[in-house]
């Protein structure tokens, strides 16, 4: 797994070779981050007292150069080999040319005093930025953290002894031990032992977890105060926390139209500046005759605020610091392209079952077919859901297991998902099925007449049907205000699912939607998606594979990460890790955070910009305003855009 992409810097304010503090140090300085404030401090003293000397002193002509020469070169010297590296590249409109050629003209028109300073105030001004743009990456950097390195392995359910393996090694169904305060190397079912599991790297939960034996942990999340036994569901490609971990080094490479519009802009811009110093400096002296000193220093002044450095650097960083916002919050977000999209949504369309509702069934009622027996029943609708994913599968398995008093032997089988239909089953050349009605009409059965509540699955074998389950499930309790909060917003909320009509109404009901629909296969549920809402207007809300179209298909969509398929994570563009269906209220609360401050800082950047490009044409300000408007105003920006953080 590769590191995690830094927040995006500007490359015209970051000399080449110069590290950004680490965020994931905490507590250390490393030498790097002691040397820059100690050269900078160094070169105030230096520029300080050639100041005061000047004042106070008759000083022999070179001194002044020896006392401000010093700190231009200490401070300018890495933007000096800046500059000759770009310039051989044949980029000769960036920070570093600019900034070296106004400094050095600026000597030369005998004033040492401000290129010194410009230098040392440029540089003091860019450490800044660093410590404080390094902040935004800490709560993304977290997610680093959470990846485990080692896992103990066990040699069998009774061994003692156990050897160290890197987390990528180990086999799947491999038995684990996790110690008490370690991190969970993989996801895995806990064998033996009681503890609780503080999941809040990855999901954002502050509340610790019961593990007991059955449960299901998650690699990254925190042992607490048990020895625990775990048997691996898989490899650790296959984890959800290195799933979030890939997902979360790709969000840095999807910008926003707002950063690819402003990096289109700078492109044209500071060129565009630079030739308009050119001409301040030569046109008034050749044709008016006016004095070339003074028209070249105002030149000079264009020049140094040219490079749109507060707009490259704050605006990504301010994408950057509401995806790094949401990840605090147990919300993956792929991309700034995400948080500009859902402020065009007008929908918000949901799934029901896990989605909604908890996900967690009970058996509610179990009606065998004349002449079954109630055991058959049970068996052929467990064997038929082994080890499938979905909410109610689980349920009705783990249920059937609890009435049978056995486990059903699971991987015997080979098995099928039917999108939207259910599961399909093949063990010693017998077929068994559990789903909805139009399953086993597929397979050329007719269903019994079943007027109950809650999720019902039909069970067959062969060409016979067995009865029918059901399973009851309740809503989660965010999911009421979950949804008035959006309607607050102004936005409408609707629902779509594949579940029975009885159980979509009772749900729309106590939520209050604006509408929903019924009964719905997969496609059919994309179909639906489109006569509610446009999809460029639609967010869609879900968990399983049935829902990764309509995912796919709307302007932002939503999965469940905890509960929800790999294909639902993958086709969705925000990831909500601990399945709360507040969190999207949250994730619109942050997408508008992100709109102001960008909004700001924009306004801020251009208008001090263009203020200080005034003044300094018609000779009302130098060399010390056009640092404050580069540097004074990108700091102030970058310290702006971390305001998103607390979003």
């Amino acid at each position: 797994m590769n590191e995690l992409a830094p927040a995006p810097v500007c490359a015209c304010c970051l000399p080449q070779g110069k590290a950004l503090p680490d965020a994931g140090q905490k507590g250390r300085l490393s030498p790097e981050r002691i040397k820059e404030p100690a050269l900078i401090l160094f070169s105030l003293l230096l520029f300080i007292a050639g100041l005061v000397a000047g004042e106070l002193l008759a000083l022999p002509p070179l001194l002044p150069w020896l006392l401000f020469g010093a700190p231009w070169l200490l401070c300018g010297f890495s933007v000096l080999r800046a500059a000759l590296r770009q310039i051989r590249r044949k980029d000769f409109f960036n920070e570093f040319t600019l900034m070296s050629v106004a400094t050095l003209a600026a000597a030369l028109l005998g004033h040492p005093a401000e290129a010194a300073g410009v230098m040392l105030f440029y540089r003091a001004g860019e450490f800044l930025q660093e410590l404080a743009s390094a902040g935004s990456r800490k709560s993304i950097r977290a997610l680093l953290d959470a990846r485990p390195l080692l896992a103990h392995v066990l040699d069998g359910p009774e061994a003692e002894g156990c050897r160290d393996l890197k987390v990528e090694d180990v086999a799947p169904e491999a038995l684990l031990l996790v110690r008490p305060g370690e991190k969970i190397p993989l996801d895995g079912e806990v064998l033996a032992g009681f503890s609780q599991v503080d999941a809040s790297p990855l999901t954002g939960e502050s509340l610790p977890q019961e593990a007991g034996p059955g449960s299901i942990v998650l690699a990254g999340c925190l042992n607490g105060g048990g020895v625990l036994r775990l048997r691996a569901r898989g490899c650790f490609a296959d984890t959800q926390a290195a799933r979030i971990l890939d997902l979360a080094e790709r969000a840095a490479a999807r910008k926003s139209p707002t950063e690819r519009f402003i990096t289109s802009f700078a492109r044209y811009y500071t060129p565009a500046v630079t030739a308009l110093a050119l001409l301040l400096a030569l046109l008034p002296p050749l044709l008016t005759g006016a004095d070339w000193k003074t028209w070249i220093y105002r030149g000079l002044v264009l020049l140094v605020i040219s490079c749109p450095c507060a707009l490259i650097i704050s605006i990504p960083l301010g994408y950057f610091g509401g995806i790094g916002a949401a990840s605090r919050q147990g919300i993956l977000v792929k991309g700034g392209d995400v948080l500009d999209a859902l402020l065009r949504v007008r929908t918000v369309i949901f799934d029901k079952t896990g989605t909604l509702t908890r996900g967690v069934f009970s058996l509610d009622k179990i009606v065998p077919a004349p002449g079954v027996q109630k055991e058959e029943l049970l068996f052929a609708a467990a064997l038929a859901e082994g080890d499938s994913n979905h909410p109610i599968a689980r349920s009705i398995r783990e249920g059937v297991e609890a009435a049978l008093g056995r486990p059903v032997p699971a991987a015997a089988a080979e098995r099928e998902e039917i999108p939207g239909q259910g599961m399909r089953a093949l063990l010693a050349g017998r077929r068994f099925l559990a789903g909805n009605a139009a399953l086993l009409r597929a397979h050329g059965l007719e269903p019994p007449e079943a007027a109950a509540g809650g999720a019902l699955v039909h069970v067959a074998e062969d060409d016979r049907c067995l009865g029918y389950i059901t399973a009851a499930d309740t809503l989660k309790p965010e999911a009421v205000s979950a949804v008035a909060a959006l309607k607050a917003r102004g936005l409408r909320t609707a629902l779509l699912s594949g579940d029975r009509p009885e159980n979509v109404l009772a749900a729309a009901g106590s939520l209050d939607l604006d509408a929903f629909r019924h009964s719905l296969l997969p496609t059919e549920k994309a179909a639906a998606m489109e006569e509610l809402e446009e999809p460029g207007r639609a967010a869609f809300v879900g968990d399983g594979i049935n829902d990764a179209p309509s995912l796919a298909l709307a302007r932002v969509g939503i999965a469940m990460g905890g509960l929800g398929a790999e294909a639902a994570v993958e086709a969705a563009d925000a990831v909500i890790l601990n399945d709360n269906p507040a969190k999207v209220d949250a994730l619109y609360a942050i997408a508008l955070k992100v709109r102001s401050v960008v909004r700001q800082n924009m306004a801020l950047a251009l208008g001090v910009k263009l203020l200080v490009m005034g003044l300094g044409a018609a000779g009302l300000s130098g060399l010390w305003e056009a640092v404050f408007a580069d540097v004074g105003v990108a700091l102030l920006a970058v310290l702006n855009s971390l305001r998103v953080m607390r979003a």
